[in-house]
C-alpha cells in the first residue's frame, strides 16, 4: 500500500502536469484524493500547483474540516465540490480540477462536448455536459455538479472550468487531458468547416466495445442501455443540458432550443449571419 507521503508526491507531480501543459494559472485548480472515507488529501489555496511540494499537501475530513495541515497552509476553498464528488460517488478516489484552455471556452460559451468525432472519446469519456454557474467556494457549485455525478465522469463548469474524477488520480488526470484534448479538436474541426460526426450506429458499437473492456466509471455506454429498444443516446441528442431527462436514455431539447436552432439555420441559408 502506497504511503501518505508519496501520494502527496504524485499530487504534487499532476500539478506540475496541470501547471506545464497550461491547464492553470498563476493559483488556479485543485486536485484531491480519498485516502478512506474520513480522510481525504488536497491541494492547498492560494499556491501554484506548479511548484508545490509534499509539505504544502494538506490532510481533511470528509465534511472539508482540516485534520492536518502546516503553517501558512490550508484546504482548497473549492474542497466543497471535491466532497460532493466523493458523498456520490463511492467509486472515486481522486478528484481534478483545472482551467484547461479549450474546454473551459467551451464552458464560457455554453457549448457541451457532446459530439461524436472520435472513437476514444466516445470510449474513454461518452458526453462532457455543463452545469450551470455556482459562486465559487460556496454550495452553489457542488449543487449544479451534483445532478450529473451519477451520469459522466466530466462535467464542464459554466464560466469556469472542467471537473474530472476517476478510480485513482493518474486516471482522473488522464480524463482531464482527454477532455481538453477532445475540446482541442472539435474546435479546430469547426475552424475547417465543422466536424463529421461518427454515425449512430458506429457509435452504438464503441459503446458495445467499451461495455466489453469492463472499462469502470459512468458512461452513456451504461446509463443509455435502452438505446436498444430505439431511443436517443446522449451523444445523438447533442444537448446534454440536464440529467433528469438522461435517467430515461434520451435528453429532449426545449421548444425554445429547436426555434432557435431553425432560426439559425435560416439565417445560414439566406446568408442573413454574415
Amino acid at each position: 500500500m502506497v504511503n501518505e507521503f508519496e501520494i502527496k508526491k504524485q499530487i504534487c507531480d499532476i500539478g506540475k502536469r496541470i501547471y506545464n501543459q497550461g491547464m492553470v494559472a498563476a493559483n488556479d485548480g485543485n486536485i484531491s484524493v480519498k485516502l478512506n472515507d474520513h480522510e481525504f488529501l488536497c491541494t492547498p489555496t492560494g499556491v501554484s500547483k506548479g511548484f508545490m511540494t509534499p509539505e504544502y499537501i494538506c490532510k481533511v475530513d470528509e465534511n472539508g474540516k482540516v485534520i492536518q495541515a502546516n503553517d501558512g497552509f490550508r484546504p482548497s476553498s473549492e474542497i466543497k465540490m471535491h466532497m460532493r464528488v466523493y458523498k456520490e460517488r463511492p467509486d472515486v478516489k481522486s478528484v481534478v480540477h483545472a482551467h484547461p484552455i479549450y474546454a473551459t471556452s467551451f464552458a464560457i460559451a455554453g457549448i457541451p462536448l457532446t459530439q461524436p468525432i472520435m472513437p476514444e472519446a466516445v470510449i474513454a469519456l461518452g458526453c462532457v455536459p455543463i452545469a450551470e454557474y455556482g459562486t465559487p467556494s460556496t454550495e452553489e457549485i457542488p449543487d449544479a455538479v451534483s445532478q450529473y455525478l451519477q451520469y459522466f465522469d466530466a462535467v464542464l463548469l459554466a464560466n469556469h472550468g472542467a471537473l474530472t474524477y476517476s478510480d485513482s488520480l493518474l486516471n482522473a488526470y488522464h480524463k482531464m487531458e482527454s477532455v481538453e484534448f477532445y475540446a482541442k479538436l472539435l474546435f479546430n474541426s469547426k475552424l475547417l468547416g465543422g466536424p463529421k460526426e461518427l454515425s449512430e450506429s458506429q457509435v452504438q458499437r464503441l459503446y458495445e466495445i467499451r461495455r466489453q473492456f469492463g472499462l469502470k466509471g459512468k458512461h452513456p455506454a451504461n446509463v443509455c442501455l435502452n438505446n436498444k429498444d430505439g431511443k436517443c443516446s446522449c451523444h445523438t441528442c447533442g444537448n446534454c443540458s440536464g440529467a433528469e431527462n438522461i435517467v430515461n436514455g434520451c435528453q429532449k431539447e426545449t421548444d425554445t432550443d429547436m426555434v432557435a436552432e431553425i432560426t439559425k439555420r435560416v439565417m445560414e441559408q439566406l446568408n442573413l449571419n454574415k
